[in-house]
């Protein structure tokens, strides 16, 4: 709506100003945007745009005698017109897909990759949060008794790809037991996740009770077991600290400290990404948009993966609010693509 507002002076000047400062770092006069111009405009008309850009929220002169430097909104603004008109360059895409395989591999392995992947591709921090294993669809799946109380859940996806987790119990099981479970699982639902098997399961459990009431109550225990600490937990791949300790943007190195310690709550962050994105699009939260504490000066570039339609976990990149956001957010998209990929593939 606030395009009508802009003619194509005003856009240009706008544009230029992001641009500059995105590059730059320091506030952007009339005179500079004067010199770069490739259309016929005055400083005068220059520093005129720029006054109605600050009564519009866009931009901010952090001093009198300064230019000015785009605020939250005015990025928001910019990085929207991205979008909308499809600005985004399609090429080096290509170079990073390459980086990450689909072969059979371990699973975590896959992930740290592709985040350490985006952290070397962005100079900024690469994440990635893994998926539910309850949510993937499995080729095989086996749990083995570690302990009194814990039972590790080993799951081989349709694309070969092998999940672990350790699920805590309160029940006891034989390794026996385990194994029957493990059993009827394959048998039963291969091809599936186990978020399917169970709400299977407890739908149509009155038809089971008399064959496999036994194996059946331990094996909902047990997923039930494993589904409440799925809830509360999630492993986050990190990447690229050091890169942002060494970024000039963060002068404040107790505050980029917190800003790790907030980032990393895994919980917290997962809800965060769960509420922002959908599968298909990439979104970009920009300083106070994020309301997280100590991240108001960053902003997280950021897309979900999956199959399905079905999320299964979120990658991105953060960094400062002045971060190339016409480079990373194709990289970011295509790399989401290529890790949904790897994990829906049937080899």
């Amino acid at each position: 709506m606030l395009t009508t507002v802009f003619r194509e002076k005003d856009k240009y000047v706008f544009d230029s100003i992001v641009e500059t400062y995105l590059k730059d770092g320091r506030p952007v006069s009339s005179s500079l945007i004067t010199q770069k111009s490739k259309l016929s405009i005055s400083s005068a008309t220059v520093r005129n745009i720029m006054v109605k850009l600050e009564r519009l929220g866009f931009l901010h002169q952090p001093h009198t005698s300064a230019g000015r430097i785009p605020t939250d909104e005015g990025l928001r603004f910019y990085v929207n017109s991205m979008f909308d008109e499809d600005m985004l360059p399609k090429r080096s895409v290509e170079l990073l897909t390459r980086e990450f395989s689909v072969e059979e591999a371990d699973f975590n392995s896959l992930l740290s990759h592709v985040s350490k992947t985006l952290s070397d591709y962005t100079d900024n921090l690469g994440f990635v949060i893994s998926p539910s294993i309850s949510k993937v669809n499995f080729r095989h799946l086996r749990f083995i008794k570690i302990s009194d109380v814990k039972v590790m859940i080993i799951l081989v996806t349709t694309s070969k790809l092998v999940l672990t987790e350790v699920v805590k119990t309160k029940d006891y099981y034989t390794q026996g037991e385990l194994d029957n479970a493990s059993r009827y699982i394959n048998e039963n639902f291969r091809g599936k996740s186990l978020f399917n098997a169970q709400e299977y399961l407890l739908k149509d459990m009155p038809k089971f009770k008399m064959r496999f009431e036994d194996i059946i109550q331990k094996l909902l225990s047990l997923l039930q077991a494993y589904m409440s600490q799925e809830d509360t937990e999630g492993k986050l791949f990190l990447e690229g600290t050091s890169k942002l300790l060494m970024n000039p943007d963060f002068l404040e190195k107790e505050n980029l400290y917190s800003l790790l310690k907030s980032f990393e709550e895994k919980a917290r962050l997962t809800k965060l990404l769960t509420d922002v994105i959908s599968l298909d699009r990439v979104k970009v939260l920009i300083g106070s948009e994020l309301d997280i504490p100590n991240i108001s000066d960053c902003s997280i570039i950021l897309s979900h993966y999956g199959y399905d339609r079905q999320v299964l976990g979120s990658l991105g990149v953060l960094g400062p609010k002045r971060i190339p956001y016409k480079k990373i957010i194709p990289l970011v998209e295509s790399v989401a693509k290529k890790l949904s990929k790897a994990i829906s593939s049937d080899h």
